[in-house]
């Protein structure tokens, strides 16, 4: 879909900071896509690459079989910027001398300039940067020079005497460190000579523009489900292709409390080509006895596209399926090490039937939600749309731990509905990424009245975060949890007792299964 002009590529080795490398480079407003080490080049022939990024990672460049790069890389006429482990990789490369530290270096140290570079223009000396690394650089490889040190490391930064290759042995992408900013802006800009031209207008114009090269008169499915990634994906349909575009809205019978009758209602006033459709009964019966959440979101996955499939069977004459699937979506679901690890599938990306009769088309796919966010109210959107809290495709499937049945189905949704409705009254919700209730699958002791109970658990969970990659848990007051505890122990029969997710992501996730 809508390729930029001009773009960077992060070579993942596994670091926890990866998405955020790909994060500060989209904020200069530059294209960025994140692949794995051992991806093959050769698919990126036909894009204009400014430079690379190299990420840091978790292995020593010392051990046998660590990622690597084969050397034929390093000959490229683009500009090449190592990030720990990054940086060590190209050390090692290029005959440098490395050090196994007998304990990691974690945490701040104080950078000190020692020769210019168009790397740390602009940075101050004797500035905090980040350390996270447990080799180090003893001795430069020819062709190479120091730029900045610490205490502890005299080779804190370097780069090639012909200024194309340049490495940093802390992390510029986090905000611990104190010029990241200006040192990922020097190599982006200086460096690599960007333009910084992607923006939510220009990808507005090149994606409605593609779209209608592509689709011409052809018709169109939408997978919708209210939330602001499809809503957003059906008003650049919308405008690219007009009444060919069906959005079809599926009550899957795993959505929260009156969510299929609120969300048809909300679409209803955007003048779609809305088709509400009523398959509860049919989820609900081939998740029946199923506890294995990969499974849930297969048959979830699968049982969504025979509904969109048949559905374009009605319409007739329908190629194409589309759906909100958003860049972290693509990120969880191919890791560092390759397609076999992963850390989930996701019901629009790994949960997909392997053989379809319709072509899937991802208008999104390159965004992050809160790209998609500015995207929605450049488009103009209700804050009701943009301001929706993510709930995944596979709904309360993956948030009732254990079989789905009737009746845990509706404490889940008694209990989510108090949850979110007080939040709202108390101005937490807007504060907040993502907040939702989860059944546990243990029972506990406790006494109502009189009387001894053993009944449900429900945990609360609720984070802060800017694109969901990384999140840490929402400090929301003590008082307002305690009133939500009581009001959920009160009024949802069945439950006795509430706990609150202190966990962020990683190492957690933000949904539990």
């Amino acid at each position: 879909m809508a390729i930029a002009d001009e773009m960077i590529l992060v070579l993942d080795f596994g670091s926890q900071y990866t998405q955020l490398i790909a994060r500060r480079v989209r904020e200069e407003n530059i294209y960025c896509e994140i692949a794995p080490y051992n991806t093959d080049l050769s698919l990126y022939t036909d894009r204009n690459i400014k430079g690379y990024i190299l990420s840091g990672g978790p292995a020593s460049v010392k051990e046998s079989g660590s990622p690597r790069l084969d050397e034929s890389f390093y000959t490229t006429d683009r500009p090449i910027l190592g990030i720990c482990y990054g940086l060590q990789l190209i050390a090692d490369i290029f005959g440098g001398e490395l050090v196994r530290s007998e304990t990691r270096e974690y945490g701040p140290s104080q950078l000190s300039i020692i020769a210019d570079s168009p790397l740390l223009k602009n940075v101050k000396n004797e500035s905090r940067v980040w350390m996270s690394h447990g080799d180090s650089i003893k001795q430069l490889p020819s062709g190479f020079k120091l730029i900045a040190s610490t205490a502890t490391l005299p080779a804190a930064a370097v780069q090639s005497n012909n200024n194309k290759i340049f490495g940093v042995q802390f992390h510029p992408e986090v905000a611990h460190t104190a010029f990241g900013k200006e040192i990922l802006h020097n190599f982006l800009f200086d460096i690599c000579a960007c333009k910084g031209d992607w923006t939510t207008e220009s990808f507005i114009e090149s994606t409605i523009r593609n779209l209608r090269e592509k689709l011409n008169d052809k018709k169109v499915v939408l997978a919708l489900s209210g939330g602001v990634d499809s809503t957003v994906c059906a008003l650049l349909l919308k405008r690219a292709i007009g009444h060919n575009l069906y959005a079809i809205f599926v009550d899957n019978g795993v959505l929260r409390k009156n969510e299929f009758a609120d969300v048809t209602m909300m679409l209803s006033s955007l003048g779609l080509n809305l088709r509400p459709i009523d398959a509860s009964a049919r989820f609900l019966e081939k998740l029946r006895g199923v506890e294995d959440p990969e499974q849930k979101r297969k048959i979830i996955g699968n049982l969504f596209i025979d509904v969109f499939e048949e559905e374009a069977r009605i319409i007739g004459g329908v190629e194409f399926l589309a759906q909100g699937t958003l860049y972290p979506d693509v990120i969880e679901s191919v890791s560092f090490k390759g397609p076999s690890a992963t850390i989930k599938s996701h019901h629009n990306v790994g949960g997909l039937k392997e053989r379809m009769h319709l072509k899937l088309i991802e208008p999104l796919r390159e965004l992050f939600k809160d790209e998609v966010r500015r995207l929605g109210r450049q488009l103009g959107l209700n804050e009701q749309f943009v301001g929706r809290h993510p709930f995944p495709g596979p709904g309360l499937a993956v948030r009732i731990i254990g079989e789905i049945t009737l009746e845990r189905l509706a404490i889940l949704r008694e209990a989510d509905a108090i949850y979110i409705e007080e939040l709202r009254k108390n101005d937490q919700y807007d504060k907040i990424w993502q907040a939702f209730a989860v059944l546990l699958p243990v029972k506990s002791v406790g006494v109502m009245g009189d009387e001894r109970t053993y009944e449900n658990v429900i945990a609360l969970r609720a984070v802060t975060s800017t694109d969901g990659m990384t999140a840490d848990w929402a400090k929301i007051p003590h008082e307002i949890l305690g009133h939500i505890s009581n009001r959920i122990i009160n009024e949802v029969r069945g439950v006795n007792r509430v706990t609150y997710d202190i966990s962020s992501k990683p190492p957690a996730t933000i949904e539990w299964e």
